[in-house]
């Protein structure tokens, strides 16, 4: 097997498709890691694919000239946000200053990017997706709307934005935001996860990995809503359990980002509970695009003590650390004995204790819904 990159190196960025000219290359998911396998029988030599890859050449990485948190002045966009609905907001003043925005969005099992023109279209970006997204293809549409004098708004995953800046050459109408990043998981994970609950991804409508306090989705019209204290998937996420071998010697977990801003959770905030109850985004400035989309948005933002938020996001001065029970873990996924029973065998105490929460939930002593489908 010939691979663009060194075998589980693969971020899944997807660029080395986008410049292939023979359709030569095909990202294989083989849930632990991606690979990006080269088709000998199509490929030309051409080297295309090997110089857009991030894993062969040194990054190009910018230091924040400033730090804040804050929030969405529009209560609703808040409070819709997994965090402080400063993405929606930076979203929706680039789009009323006649930019284009493209971000990860969710239809029907695929996590793909798609652009929004209008206001109310950012809407279908809202949330945190704790799962790998798919931008193939995404780097030839932005390219062509940029060489048309459109200003474009990339939002994604650090390694995503890399991508996207080498494919343009950092068009100078090209703007970004990268996302402070734990680690992506295969969409396949997710799959495993559901199917214990009777629901195939691909049935899947909608989908909010945290919605402040719940992970929600709609199947068929029907709703289905776990409280994030007892989802075995945002814990086996959480300690970094199911990320894909890349992101355990990710390059971009550094101060140093690839975007022109940064956005994450604000944890570790000093702000009242109140206040953070509502959500906080953590927001670094990196260059003078960076400056232009904060301060065009409809944000409040405050200063941020800078050693309380580095230290408690440690993705901005180290990977995630890979825990000793992975390998087991994806063992018993492949042996079909479903996410349940590899949770149970990996975190036993950790079931146990979300099977309490869960009954105490349902029993309403402690706040919260079902965990079935209504």
């Amino acid at each position: 097997m010939t691979t663009v990159c060194e075998k589980g190196k693969c971020t899944g960025c997807m660029e080395c498709i986008d410049v292939c000219p023979k359709k030569a290359i095909k990202v294989i998911d083989s849930w632990m890691e991606y690979n990006a396998v080269i088709d000998s029988e199509k490929c030309i030599q051409c080297n295309a694919c090997h110089s857009a890859c991030q894993n062969n050449a040194e990054q190009v990485l910018t230091k924040p000239i400033y730090w804040k948190q804050g929030w969405a002045q529009d209560d609703c966009v808040r409070m819709r946000s997994s965090s402080g609905g400063v993405a929606t907001a930076v979203e929706r003043a680039f789009i009323k200053n006649g930019g284009i925005v493209c971000s990860c969005t969710f239809s029907f099992g695929k996590f793909e990017f798609d652009f929004a023109e209008t206001e109310d279209e950012v809407c279908k970006f809202t949330g945190s997706k704790y799962v790998k997204s798919n931008p193939e293809g995404v780097y030839k549409k932005i390219l062509e709307k940029l060489k048309l004098g459109r200003k474009v708004l990339f939002i994604g995953l650090p390694c995503q934005v890399s991508a996207v800046r080498h494919y343009t050459k950092n068009h100078q109408n090209l703007y970004t935001a990268d996302l402070i990043c734990h680690g992506t998981p295969s969409p396949q994970i997710l799959d495993s996860f559901l199917f214990d609950y009777g629901i195939r991804l691909t049935e899947v409508q909608s989908i909010r990995f945290r919605e402040k306090n719940n992970f929600k989705l709609e199947q068929n019209g029907k709703r289905f809503a776990v409280p994030i204290t007892t989802d075995n998937y945002l814990m086996t996420f959480l300690n970094s359990t199911t990320y894909t071998e890349n992101c355990y010697q990710c390059q971009y977990a550094k101060i140093e980002r690839s975007g022109d801003i940064t956005l994450g959770d604000s944890w570790g905030s000093e702000l009242e509970k109140s206040t953070q109850d509502k959500g906080i985004s953590l927001v670094l400035c990196q260059n003078e695009k960076g400056k232009e989309l904060i301060d065009q948005a409809d944000l409040t933002l405050v200063d941020v003590d800078l050693k309380k938020a580095i230290e408690s996001n440690h993705q901005l001065y180290q990977p995630s650390q890979k825990p000793k029970q992975r390998e087991v873990f994806f063992k018993e996924l492949k042996k079909g004995y479903g996410f349940k029973k590899a949770v149970k065998r990996c975190y036993p105490k950790k079931y146990l204790k979300n099977i309490v929460k869960t009954v105490l939930y349902n029993m309403k002593f402690i706040g919260g819904g079902r965990t079935t489908i209504k």
